[in-house]
């Protein structure tokens, strides 16, 4: 998806011919040259030290703990889902003995972001199941699928029913959190919890007027990324413009990906992955989750994947993460918000020990279901 599209603040173009009132066949052509216009001048923005090449599956990169490969056929095509299953440490028999919590990333991170989450988890007893999503890190990069929330959680689901992970306290975080949604609605019987970390998809990015991009200009974009550019957009967008040298590690493994040997294939895949983000909002069936949800939500979080397209006036409302949080505890029948003071879009990153806390209260003081509350 793109990763640092916001026009620099030199062309002043909140203000530039762009008065919020006209429509989006007039809107369209002038978005698409400010677009190109602030990668021209991102294109001046000193670089980082050129991205090391994982190869573009992360061959090279090293996960926190051993990874394997499912082997899955869909859509008449064979592929491969990395994924970690972490047994507990030997002799646990803490809150998480006997179950399962599966960990699903965001869409600029891959399973070994969770690296400190996992450590926490099975130090509780708790198995820990981390997937790759196929377009993602170190599972396959199709030439031509159909991306679609259904389709990515049929996948998991494959792959849990393979492995015999059985009912799952099921965490996803940003575009992991639309997924663990969708998944949730999809297979109630499986999960016992739903915990969403900064999850994207609590706003309607179409309905707010968001312009939308075709998949060939999401393409176009997602190829000019680089590690400088992705390490602005985390700055401005993840980190509440703080940075630290903890970051960089992560900045690499992403920058590797869009710049390394397999570039275009995953910049086309990611450009398919923020088109399903944009067409299939989960939003409108929050209410129908049905299991004890917990929002985790970082007070600074103002992430906001598509406010490059969004005429001025909108992309100034767009991404508060605090203000979202409220709004879906609301829409999801008794659902409890914990906000995290301090922190942006990555808590399990930026602040591991207040997170991992935080998450384990979570799962082991989930919220009560009342028993007139009608089945699924």
């Amino acid at each position: 998806m793109p990763v640092a599209r916001r026009a620099p603040d030199a062309l002043e173009w909140n203000g530039l011919c762009y008065p919020g009132t006209i429509g989006e066949k007039e809107a369209r052509p002038l978005m698409r040259w400010l677009l190109l216009a602030a990668l021209s001048c991102a294109a001046a923005v000193p670089s980082l030290a050129r991205a090391p090449d994982y190869g573009p599956n992360l061959e090279g990169f090293d996960y926190p703990y051993p990874v394997r490969f499912y082997r899955l056929r869909t859509e008449a095509q064979s592929y491969s889902m990395a994924y970690m299953d972490v047994a507990p440490q030997p002799s646990q028999r803490g809150v998480g003995a006997g179950r399962t919590v599966v960990l699903l990333n965001g869409v600029s991170f891959c399973g070994a972001t969770w690296k400190a989450t996992i450590a926490k988890l099975r130090a509780a007893g708790f198995r820990v199941l981390v997937p790759d999503e196929l377009g993602f890190c170190k599972s396959s990069k199709p030439v031509n699928y159909q991306y679609t929330f259904q389709q990515l959680a049929v996948n998991t689901r494959l792959l849990l029913d393979t492995v015999k992970a059985g009912r799952i306290i099921l965490v996803g975080h940003s575009l992991g959190g639309m997924l663990a949604a969708r998944y949730a609605l999809m297979f109630p019987q499986d999960v016992t919890e739903l915990i969403l970390v900064d999850p994207f998809g609590l706003e309607d990015w179409k309905a707010e007027g968001v312009l939308y991009l075709t998949i060939d200009e999401r393409y176009a974009l997602e190829l000019e990324n680089s590690a400088a550019r992705i390490k602005r957009y985390e700055l401005e967008n993840y980190y509440g413009g703080r940075w630290s040298s903890a970051y960089d590690v992560w900045v690499q493994m992403l920058a590797s990906l869009y710049t390394g040997g397999g570039r275009e294939r995953y910049a086309w895949n990611q450009a398919l992955i923020s088109d399903m983000m944009f067409t299939q909002p989960v939003l409108y069936e929050l209410g129908r989750l049905a299991m004890p949800t917990v929002l985790l939500v970082g007070a600074l979080d103002r992430a906001e994947p598509f406010r490059e397209t969004a005429p001025p006036r909108v992309a100034a409302r767009l991404g508060d993460y605090p203000e979202l949080g409220r709004r879906a505890a609301r829409a999801i029948p008794d659902a409890r918000l914990v906000e995290l003071a301090g922190v942006g879009h990555v808590p399990q990153i930026e602040a591991p020990e207040r997170f991992n806390e935080a998450l384990l209260q979570a799962i082991e003081h989930p919220p009560e279901i009342p028993r007139s509350r009608p089945d699924p």
